[in-house]
Protein backbone atom coordinates (compact mmCIF):
# COMPACT_ATOMS: atom_id res chain seq x y z
CA UNK A 1 0.00 0.00 0.00
CA UNK A 2 2.97 2.79 0.87
CA UNK A 3 4.66 1.73 -2.51
CA UNK A 4 1.17 2.68 -4.06
CA UNK A 5 0.62 5.63 -2.20
CA UNK A 6 4.01 7.06 -2.89
CA UNK A 7 4.10 6.06 -6.48
CA UNK A 8 1.01 8.02 -6.92
CA UNK A 9 2.19 11.36 -5.34
CA UNK A 10 5.69 10.92 -7.17
CA UNK A 11 4.42 9.82 -10.68
CA UNK A 12 4.29 12.03 -13.88
CA UNK A 13 1.17 13.79 -14.93
CA UNK A 14 -0.61 14.54 -18.14
CA UNK A 15 0.30 17.78 -19.41
CA UNK A 16 -2.99 18.76 -19.39
CA UNK A 17 -2.48 18.25 -15.03
CA UNK A 18 1.10 19.78 -15.40
CA UNK A 19 1.85 22.87 -13.23
CA UNK A 20 2.20 26.11 -15.73
CA UNK A 21 3.99 29.30 -14.03
CA UNK A 22 3.32 32.27 -14.43
CA UNK A 23 4.32 35.96 -13.22
CA UNK A 24 0.94 37.50 -13.14
CA UNK A 25 -2.51 36.48 -14.85
CA UNK A 26 -1.93 35.91 -18.47
CA UNK A 27 1.98 36.52 -18.48
CA UNK A 28 3.16 32.57 -18.60
CA UNK A 29 6.44 32.14 -17.85
CA UNK A 30 7.45 29.03 -20.68
CA UNK A 31 7.74 27.07 -17.60
CA UNK A 32 5.57 24.08 -16.27
CA UNK A 33 5.81 20.91 -14.28
CA UNK A 34 4.36 17.66 -14.40
CA UNK A 35 5.78 15.66 -11.46
CA UNK A 36 6.73 16.34 -8.15
CA UNK A 37 10.36 16.28 -9.44
CA UNK A 38 9.87 18.73 -12.72
CA UNK A 39 8.57 20.89 -9.84
CA UNK A 40 11.40 20.61 -7.45
CA UNK A 41 13.50 21.63 -10.76
CA UNK A 42 11.70 24.21 -11.47
CA UNK A 43 11.45 26.28 -8.35
CA UNK A 44 15.04 26.54 -8.83
CA UNK A 45 15.40 28.43 -12.02
CA UNK A 46 12.04 30.52 -12.27
CA UNK A 47 11.09 34.17 -11.81
CA UNK A 48 10.69 34.63 -8.14
CA UNK A 49 7.28 36.93 -8.97
CA UNK A 50 6.00 33.40 -10.36
CA UNK A 51 6.58 31.65 -7.06
CA UNK A 52 5.26 34.90 -5.09
CA UNK A 53 2.53 35.45 -7.25
CA UNK A 54 1.51 31.04 -6.94
CA UNK A 55 2.10 30.80 -3.34
CA UNK A 56 0.00 33.88 -2.51
CA UNK A 57 -2.99 32.48 -4.92
CA UNK A 58 -2.88 29.20 -3.16
CA UNK A 59 -2.14 27.87 -6.68
CA UNK A 60 1.01 25.80 -5.18
CA UNK A 61 -1.51 24.05 -2.65
CA UNK A 62 -4.60 23.42 -4.70
CA UNK A 63 -2.29 21.46 -7.24
CA UNK A 64 -0.48 19.64 -5.08
CA UNK A 65 -3.50 18.66 -3.66
CA UNK A 66 -5.86 18.29 -6.17
CA UNK A 67 -3.12 16.70 -8.88
CA UNK A 68 -0.64 15.12 -7.21
CA UNK A 69 -2.99 13.84 -3.95
CA UNK A 70 -0.14 15.00 -1.49
CA UNK A 71 -2.31 16.95 1.46
CA UNK A 72 0.96 16.78 3.64
CA UNK A 73 3.03 18.79 1.35
CA UNK A 74 0.01 21.21 0.69
CA UNK A 75 0.12 21.79 4.18
CA UNK A 76 3.49 22.77 4.41
CA UNK A 77 3.36 24.88 1.64
CA UNK A 78 0.35 26.37 3.45
CA UNK A 79 2.70 27.04 6.46
CA UNK A 80 5.10 28.71 4.32
CA UNK A 81 1.91 31.32 2.99
CA UNK A 82 1.21 31.93 6.10
CA UNK A 83 5.05 32.81 7.13
CA UNK A 84 4.40 35.61 4.27
CA UNK A 85 7.91 35.00 2.73
CA UNK A 86 9.07 36.45 -0.68
CA UNK A 87 12.17 36.42 -2.48
CA UNK A 88 14.71 34.36 -2.53
CA UNK A 89 14.14 33.77 1.38
CA UNK A 90 10.45 31.97 -0.16
CA UNK A 91 11.82 30.29 -3.32
CA UNK A 92 14.75 28.46 -0.46
CA UNK A 93 12.07 27.36 1.91
CA UNK A 94 9.99 26.18 -1.13
CA UNK A 95 12.34 24.64 -2.73
CA UNK A 96 13.49 23.11 1.20
CA UNK A 97 9.78 22.02 1.96
CA UNK A 98 9.35 20.32 -1.55
CA UNK A 99 12.98 18.65 -1.26
CA UNK A 100 11.95 17.47 2.16
CA UNK A 101 8.49 15.72 0.83
CA UNK A 102 10.27 13.99 -2.04
CA UNK A 103 13.06 12.60 -0.28
CA UNK A 104 10.70 11.12 2.17
CA UNK A 105 8.33 9.60 -0.33
CA UNK A 106 11.40 8.15 -2.19
CA UNK A 107 12.83 6.86 0.60
CA UNK A 108 9.33 4.57 1.42
CA UNK A 109 8.88 6.29 5.84
CA UNK A 110 5.83 8.38 4.70
CA UNK A 111 4.63 8.17 8.36
CA UNK A 112 7.74 10.08 9.55
CA UNK A 113 6.25 13.10 8.59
Amino acid sequence: MKEETNSRFLRIVPREKAFYFFTSVGNYTGESAASMKEFLEKISGVNVKSLEFHLYRGDFEKWITEVLEDRRLAEEIGRLQKANLSGETLRSQLYSAVQKRQRLLTSGFTSVY
